[in-house]
């Protein structure tokens, strides 16, 4: 795959308490793709941050409704996916690609 792909893939970190916690695991949270599929992720991210990836869970978020006013709107589905790095590997998600 190329390198434009892979960007395409991971659309970006999720910075939460929650994820944060999960870095004292070698565990990292990226908001991805709907169509991408875990062999994809994993690829993604060994080859955009030079780690090597244990393994890789997905979920889907449905989106909320939200109200504004008289209108009802929704939210956006987000798919994130929750990567488990092997022993020793870390990715400093705030100093960026």
């Amino acid at each position: 795959m190329s390198r434009e792909r892979y960007y395409d893939i991971i659309l970006s970190p999720v910075i939460t308490e929650k994820s944060t916690l999960a870095g004292e695991q070698d565990k990292v949270v990226f908001n991805v793709a709907r169509n991408a599929t875990k062999p994809e992720i994993k690829a993604a991210v060994e080859a955009l941050f030079g780690v090597k990836v244990k393994k890789v869970n997905t979920l889907v978020r449905k989106g909320k409704v939200k109200r504004f006013r008289n209108t009802v709107g929704r939210q956006s589905d987000v798919k994130k996916a929750i990567v488990t790095l092997e022993k020793g590997q870390s990715i400093d998600i705030i100093g960026g690609l």
